[in-house]
């Protein structure tokens, strides 16, 4: 019999607190199976980076390229936080340094050919001679990778590809599967042939895996708060699967290492030295609210839109008078957040300016969509006079009232079109994005 140990880590997001218990736990085991003389791997299932973090901003991710290489991992296959919070050169230079595989089968150049650092698929010989193909997928934001001058393929139609050229060359199959666990359900149930699926992308929790047909589901939630262990029992004559198992190791339980804060510190300090570059200078102090008020107005004139809109929570602090730098910029407005032009009715605008006067704004805990605070703050807009008459509330566009079936150009954060916070929005057929500039380059330019 064979034992074949895979660890695996996802969806780190650049939290860096939980990195030193990581690699102690992969380097004792590691040794612990190469003196058994069984077959490790170590795979990663993307957004390892995250732009909220200083260090990786500064670098464009290659710091935690480099954490990667440093403890030996086997392959990785890329997030969305790679794929599109990255300007295209950044991306196209992330894994320059790399000494591990990145498998990823569904991205392309714009001409139709594959970025030199990237395979779709990958195969490993164990120490008894079995064979594994492993094929990277990642979410399918097709658009948003077209408006960075990359081609995203359905993930799905370059998995069933993969799967026919590897299927009679392995013995084993494996996907790295950023796609989130709807889609890794249907992809065990569509094809059975898979034995293993790692996943990520929607950060859900699988302390002993999921078993749906052959294939064994495994993900480790989010943040570095799991590693995930899957084991595979070999017959040695035979190539075939007599067992699978998946376990969970929680970070928060594993022993303290010597010197982890400092680790987390010089990590976070290098960032913010990096990032010391000024900005601008102020004459005077800003709040919160007047920065959200003047990235509203920003954003407006950014994206040419008649109007915008934009949530007070996007601004976690303020900035005091004096210079500015790059890291002050950052640790107020850390979201990977893109500006976005909405088309809608006035009728449309009109209903979502009344939703917007709604308390319940201020106190929405919103986690995801880009989104690195906590509540989600006063809606506020820029480029409509609202006024009372009588008992109701009458909205003007350049002091002419909304026209309920004329056409309106709304600018905002595009986390308001990825989740349903206003329907009209999330169901907009027209929609313009603005990439790669986030909220912070913005201000950055317009301070």
């Amino acid at each position: 019999m064979e034992a074949i140990h895979i660890y695996h880590t996802n969806d780190l997001h650049s939290h860096f607190e939980n990195w030193p218990k990581i690699f102690a736990l992969l380097r004792e085991r590691k040794q612990w199976h190469i003196n058994a003389g069984d077959s490790v791997y170590f795979f990663d299932i993307g957004d390892h980076l995250d732009l909220w973090h200083p260090y990786t901003e500064a670098t464009k991710g290659k710091i935690n390229t480099q954490l990667l290489n440093n403890e030996h991992y086997t392959a990785v296959t890329i997030g969305n936080n790679e794929g599109i919070t990255l300007p295209y050169e950044a991306l196209d230079h992330l894994y320059e340094d790399a000494t591990f595989d990145v498998i990823l089968a569904n991205l392309y150049k714009e001409n139709g050919e594959r970025p030199s650092w990237l395979t779709p698929s990958k195969i490993y010989t164990t120490n008894e001679g079995t064979t594994i193909g492993v094929i990277g997928l990642t979410a399918y934001f097709n658009h948003l990778y077209e408006l960075l001058g990359w081609q995203l393929t359905d993930p799905f139609y370059e998995l069933e590809k993969e799967l026919l050229q590897l299927r009679s060359k392995v013995d084993i199959v494996m996907v790295l599967s950023h796609l989130g666990i709807n889609e890794d359900e249907e992809m065990a149930a569509r094809f059975p042939e898979i034995d293993v699926i790692l996943g990520a992308h929607t950060h859900h929790i699988l302390h002993q895996g999921k078993l749906i047909k052959n294939s064994l589901l495994g993900a480790a939630g989010k943040f570095g708060h799991f590693i995930g262990h899957i084991v595979l029992t070999v017959d040695t004559a035979t190539k075939k699967i007599i067992e699978k198992k998946a376990q969970l190791y929680d970070t928060s339980k594993l022993p303290a290492v010597q010197d982890e804060d400092s680790f987390v510190d010089r990590l976070y300090q290098e960032g913010k030295k990096a990032l010391s570059s000024q900005v601008t200078t102020l004459s005077k102090s800003w709040s919160k609210k007047e920065l959200a008020l003047f990235l509203c107005q920003e954003i407006k004139t950014w994206c040419n839109a008649d109007c915008s809109i934009i949530n007070e929570g996007i601004i976690l602090g303020e900035l005091k008078e004096g210079p500015v730098s790059y890291f002050d910029l950052l640790t107020i407005c850390p979201h990977p957040i893109n500006p976005c032009k909405v088309t809608i009715t006035g009728a449309e605008l009109k209903e979502i300016l009344i939703d917007m006067q709604n308390e319940k704004w201020e106190h929405l805990q919103v986690k995801g969509l880009g989104f690195r605070g906590n509540l989600l703050g006063k809606m506020i807009c820029w480029g409509i006079e609202a006024k009372t008459i009588g008992e109701r509330t009458v909205f003007y566009f350049q002091d002419k009232e909304l026209v309920g079936d004329a056409a309106y150009t709304v600018a905002l954060p595009d986390m308001f079109t990825f989740g349903n916070f206003f329907p009209a929005i999330y169901r907009a057929k027209e929609k313009q994005y603005f990439l790669p500039e986030f909220m912070r380059n913005i201000m950055a330019e317009t301070l």
